[in-house]
């Protein structure tokens, strides 16, 4: 476990506080009074952006609550039946209404915040750390072999700053970092060169995914 962890690691051993649970219930009821506080002694530019955050999480709230509680309706809608044959695969489609669609769309969204993906390619074969990094050994002594240097190809962030050479766990080379790539879309089968957002998800490794390192089955973010 990291060395900043350490109220996690104390939780483990002995468990929270007896007043934690109810400190919580009632910070967390004193929260819209404080937000309302806020929101009153604020002024200009700072009120406008604060009362915007706000109007937003409001709506996406009530847009919420709203699609939880038509989640469970399977109505059948009025609509007229459509001249000539459908095919099998649609009967079950049609004459349904849109809460089946809204409650998946939660889902998909809950998904993402947690970022869990589909690999495309579910029996890519994993890569061992390995065949990923190579063992560097430091300083005079031949012991010191803590740090590693990633072999695969990886994404940087711009705005990334390297830690001091001292104290660098994860080594990735200049040469192997990528910034492009080649996306193929399949409906207008053509390919583009497209600039990489990030890495969204490394089937293999969440440790990969953090790195950005990228294998195959890897999911990436591109600029459109």
């Amino acid at each position: 476990m990291p060395q900043n962890e350490h109220i996690e690691l104390h939780r483990k051993r002995h468990g929270y506080r007896l007043d934690y649970h109810e400190k919580k219930r009632k910070k967390e009821g004193r929260r819209p009074h404080e937000m309302a506080e806020k929101a009153k002694k604020l002024r200009g530019i700072k009120a406008k952006m604060y009362n915007k955050k706000r109007h937003a999480e409001k709506i996406q709230m009530k847009k919420t609550i709203k699609m939880h509680e038509e989640r469970k309706t399977k109505q059948k809608t009025n609509d007229n039946v459509p001249e000539g044959a459908v095919p099998a695969y649609l009967l079950d489609r049609e004459g349904q209404t849109r809460a089946k669609v809204l409650s998946n769309m939660i889902k998909q969204k809950r998904k993402e915040k947690a970022g869990k993906w589909e690999v495309p390619l579910p029996k890519v074969k994993g890569m061992s750390e390995s065949e990923v990094f190579k063992v560097i050994r430091t300083g005079k002594s031949r012991r010191k072999a803590w740090k590693r240097m990633v072999t695969k190809a990886c994404y940087v962030g711009e705005g990334f700053t390297r830690k001091p050479p001292k104290f660098e766990r994860f080594i990735r080379p200049m040469a192997l970092r990528y910034t492009k790539a080649h996306v193929t879309h399949p409906e207008l089968k053509a390919t583009f060169c497209l600039p990489i957002i990030g890495v969204k998800k490394n089937p293999t490794s969440p440790l990969y995914t953090s790195l950005g390192v990228i294998t195959k089955g890897t999911i990436i973010e591109v600029c459109e």
